[in-house]
């Protein structure tokens, strides 16, 4: 047996095990992407280097035996540096969306491609539970939205974008067709009550999205019914009675109503007093602002991350910080606000929401039109002046060209970017590859320039005794994984193409996990 030290606790292994498997059996973790149990070690992303004292040498812990007398550490400065550096090498050849552009831009920061992909299943309902995630009242922003989210789809290059818009009010007034519209199951009450000053689209989403998280939301306007400056727009473009039903559901979800309130500065202190956090959504202030916090010019002060006033329980969202015309935003605000709020209600803490590693390429070439298309259709943009019918949806949803990453989630190479503070830019020295697409038939993707050349598909064809297989082609810098002898995708992975997708540390060997991710909320 083998004693060594592993961030100060003594182990004992035998002799051929690793540092990685030693560290194991003391329960502390270490990054990889390459390594794969029950299978040989390969040694090529670095993310597992650790530091053993004695020397001041750094090494694999993936694939380094153990020693007697090592004293490693696998958590200090050097340790985290050489793993950062490490992802940026991978990162500087990496090209892929963990996000699509149109996702990206949408103000709410809606899943569209998600949702696309289930309308062109028929899965309606799942659709728009996907939309309701980020949005509160998708059938009133359907239609009156002016759609950034397609100002940034990559469809857009190839011809025109998706009618993203529209599709999202398809799923809606779909829902709203049914006799009881969705709604999803609330956290348990968690006797915090939060009041909402404000019943425009900002107030109504922030109540929406408080309630689901088991917060009491307390909405109270100067007005008679809900829906501020929404009452304004013309009948025509926005039925009262779309704007009502979407107004009930937030109802039924358990938020509380007070019309025909005024709020002073006194009135607004027995708020204060009364509940646990108060939102102010009050719309563009036309006076100066009588609640007695800092304001600017354009509306109230906040902390840009957090939306929280001068005042520690007091938050403020929508056009009472600036105005706007995009009621998207202000329902983005919303739902970002619930989210900030939960936390200081549980923790005591106002903490942002956590902005995730996003890797990025930015615009198609003309070579990789056809690329994309592989997942799409040579359709032109159907986008009529009336709705939808549910062949026209799944028709025009079936143009999305699918720029998201099918592993969001549990993308190695995107959660340890997170970590580790890594930069997609640092090393990029040249223009990126040309992506490519091979689409197997059960539904996997194999993009080339998103792989790491972990060699983990390489080793389970092998493992699998695939007849061609995955296999490195080229040397040095310029190798690369694919199939030899110019066979195709469908030919290399007869055996073994669910498994390899399952085990593609990234998304370059992927198939869509719509079930996934409507499990994890993503």
């Amino acid at each position: 047996m083998i004693k060594l030290t592993i961030n100060n606790q003594t182990v004992e292994v035998p002799q051929w095990k690793t540092i990685l498997e030693a560290a194991h059996q003391l329960e502390i973790d270490i990054p990889t992407m390459c390594h794969l149990e029950g299978t040989e070690h390969f040694t090529s992303c670095m993310i597992c280097l650790v530091k053993d004292r004695r020397n001041g040498r750094l090494m694999p812990s993936c694939s380094m035996p153990v020693a007697d007398g090592m004293d490693i550490v696998t958590n200090d400065e050097e340790c985290t540096d050489s793993r950062k550096a490490a992802l940026e090498l991978l990162l500087s050849e990496h090209v892929g969306d963990c996000e699509a552009p149109c996702q990206l831009v949408c103000p709410a920061h809606m899943n569209i491609p998600l949702m696309n992909r289930l309308i062109v299943k028929g899965e309606f309902a799942k659709a728009l539970q996907v939309v309701k995630r980020d949005i509160a009242l998708p059938a009133v922003l359907g239609r009156i939205c002016p759609a950034p989210c397609e100002a940034g789809c990559r469809r857009k290059q190839v011809d025109e974008a998706v009618a993203i818009c529209h599709l999202k009010q398809f799923v809606a007034d779909e829902d709203l067709k049914e006799t009881i519209p969705y709604l999803p199951v609330a956290q348990p009450s968690t006797g915090k009550k939060v009041a909402i000053v404000g019943a425009g689209p900002a107030g109504l989403a922030a109540a929406y999205y408080l309630q689901l998280k088991g917060h009491q939301a307390v909405v109270f306007d100067k007005n008679e019914k809900a829906g501020g400056d929404l009452l304004k727009i013309d009948r025509e473009i926005l039925p009262s009675s779309i704007l009502e039903n979407e107004i009930a559901v937030i109802a039924r979800s358990g938020a509380e109503f007070r019309f025909d309130q005024t709020i002073d500065r006194q009135k607004f202190q027995e708020i204060k007093n009364e509940f646990d956090a108060v939102v102010l959504a009050t719309g563009s202030q036309e006076q100066e602002n009588p609640f007695g916090l800092k304001s600017s010019k354009q509306g109230i002060d906040v902390d840009k991350l957090t939306y929280r006033t001068s005042d520690d329980k007091v938050f403020a969202i929508g056009n009472a910080l600036r105005p706007s015309k995009l009621a998207v935003r202000s329902v983005g605000q919303g739902k970002e606000v619930a989210a900030i709020i939960d936390r200081f209600l549980k923790s005591g803490t106002v903490k942002a929401n956590p902005e995730r590693f996003n890797s990025k390429f930015g615009k198609l070439y003309q070579v990789e039109f056809n690329e994309y298309l592989k997942e799409s259709v040579k359709a032109e943009r159907l986008d009529t002046q009336n709705d939808f019918s549910q062949e026209e949806a799944r028709a025009e949803a079936e143009r999305c060209m699918h720029c998201d990453c099918r592993n969001p989630e549990s993308c190695k190479l995107r959660l340890f970017s997170d970590e580790f503070d890594a930069g997609q830019k640092r090393f990029q020295t040249s223009e990126r590859k040309i992506v490519q697409k091979f689409v197997h038939r059960e539904g996997i993707v194999y993009e080339p320039a998103k792989c790491i050349k972990c060699g983990i598909c390489v080793r389970l064809t092998q493992q699998y005794q695939e007849e061609f297989g995955f296999t490195f082609i080229g040397r040095g810098f310029d190798v690369k994984i694919g199939v030899p002898f110019n066979e195709s995708v469908q030919n290399a992975l007869r055996k073994t193409a669910a498994l390899v997708a399952e085990k593609c540390p990234t998304g370059a060997l992927a198939m869509y996990g719509e079930e996934e991710h409507l499990k994890s909320g993503q």
